[in-house]
């Protein structure tokens, strides 16, 4: 059982990291595509057919490419299909949520304080959103309202955050944020796989046969392009949310979730602006800044706009923190997180304490008060789907805690 979790863990971090590696070729080769579509320049003297050209220079080297919206007059004889990097990276990133919330779904996927669900069930849900998102998205796209790119995307917009709200529904906060990011990459990697690829596909097939390229393929492509170019920033960040339980582990997630595709289309807007060479809209970097101000306000007031009384604490417990003492305090911690942070954890499946972390006497628990302060006393995050039931009044106690008694000092 020993060498078995350990070799759960190794895999998880193996495919993390592969995960990390294509996503960074994906997102990579994106920007880049992006940036040299947006900067083309229509010369005098291009070949027919011919959009815009571009000069760089990088590595020593120059580099002169060129742009044709169809195809050009006759095929090359080398093509280059920029394809795998996206289903690598949905790949990898599927095989983590299989390895991590999968195979931990009673730590990670499940918070039975949201909804009673047994592993399968939350399995099955995780499967049939990320399938029925992909479905509705491409209906939305291929209907009336596709003619219309901006309008479907506010149509898009309002869907992401059903999908939003819903996830957090069902969902642990982080499982939840994770979901939104695999909801949205599943979208952008299938819109590579049945739309962009086999559209060009058509294309090459075309001039090989000598046909003329029906010019609507490329249009299609390039609105599926569009989505994934401002849905990137946003999956980059539900990605590292995991990290952020303040983001995922908060009253509020699903309005920060939302809050966080806004922030993605203001730094894209700039990006694309400044590619285009159409100037340097610096307002958008303001106004994410103030979006991100109203992530951080919303994390730590969620009373304040519920209404809903604090959680007081009894009078004992008032004393200990009033007094500098932490018995109640070590017993919360000890009580409900110490069968995973222990030297020898007894919970299931768990062969070593987390980040090597250990709350078994007090110096190891004053030590990481900061930690337990915003893990398990400003957010949900801890313990894991609130496996060990504690409680609101519980929570609020780390938090007079480590604000009286450590922060203070």
């Amino acid at each position: 059982m020993y060498e078995y979790a350990i070799a759960w863990e190794w895999l998880s971090f193996a495919v993390r990291w592969l995960h990390v590696i294509t996503a960074i070729a994906w997102i990579g080769s994106s920007f880049y595509f992006i940036a040299l579509d947006l900067g083309l320049v229509k010369r005098p003297g291009l070949p027919v057919g011919a959009y815009g050209e571009e000069w760089q220079v990088h590595g020593g080297g120059f580099y002169h490419i060129q742009k044709y919206l169809v195809a050009p007059a006759s095929m090359p004889e080398h093509l280059t299909w920029f394809k795998w990097e996206s289903y690598a990276t949905w790949l990898s990133g599927f095989a983590m949520l299989a390895v991590v919330y999968y195979g931990g779904a009673d730590l990670f996927l499940i918070d039975r304080s949201v909804l009673e669900l047994a592993p399968w069930q939350a399995i099955c849900l995780s499967l049939a959103s990320l399938a029925v998102g992909w479905i509705l998205y491409d209906l939305l796209c291929k209907s009336p309202f596709g003619k219309n790119t901006w309008g479907l995307m506010a149509l898009l917009y309002i869907v992401l955050i059903a999908m939003a709200w819903g996830y957090t529904q069902i969902f642990t906060g982080r499982a939840a944020f994770l979901h939104l990011g695999a909801f949205t990459a599943t979208i952008m990697s299938a819109n590579v796989f049945f739309i962009i690829i086999p559209n060009q596909k058509i294309v090459v097939a075309d001039l090989i046969a000598g046909r003329t390229p029906d010019p609507k393929y490329g249009v299609i492509a390039k609105q599926r392009s569009l989505h994934n170019n401002y849905l990137t920033l946003p999956v980059i960040f539900f990605m590292l949310s995991n990290h952020y339980p303040l983001a995922f582990a908060t009253e509020f997630n699903w309005i920060i979730a939302a809050l966080v595709f806004l922030m993605g289309v203001t730094i894209r807007h700039w990006f694309n602006t400044t590619h285009a060479r159409k100037g340097k809209p610096t307002w958008t970097w303001l106004v994410t800044v103030l979006i991100f101000i109203v992530i951080m306000w919303l994390s730590t007031v969620p009373k304040v706009l519920t209404g809903e009384e604090q959680a007081s604490l009894s009078p004992r417990q008032q004393t200990f923190v009033e007094n500098g003492h932490f018995e109640a305090v070590r017993d919360v911690v000890q009580g409900r997180c110490s069968m995973c942070h222990a030297a020898e954890p007894v919970w299931e499946g768990i062969a070593r304490a987390p980040k090597n972390v250990k709350f078994e006497t007090d110096g190891e628990i004053a030590a990481h008060a900061h930690e337990i302060y915003i893990q398990a006393g400003r957010s949900h995050a801890m313990p894991p789907g609130n496996i060990t039931e504690i409680s609101d009044e519980e929570r609020k106690l780390l938090v007079a805690w480590y604000e009286t008694t450590v922060e203070g000092k």
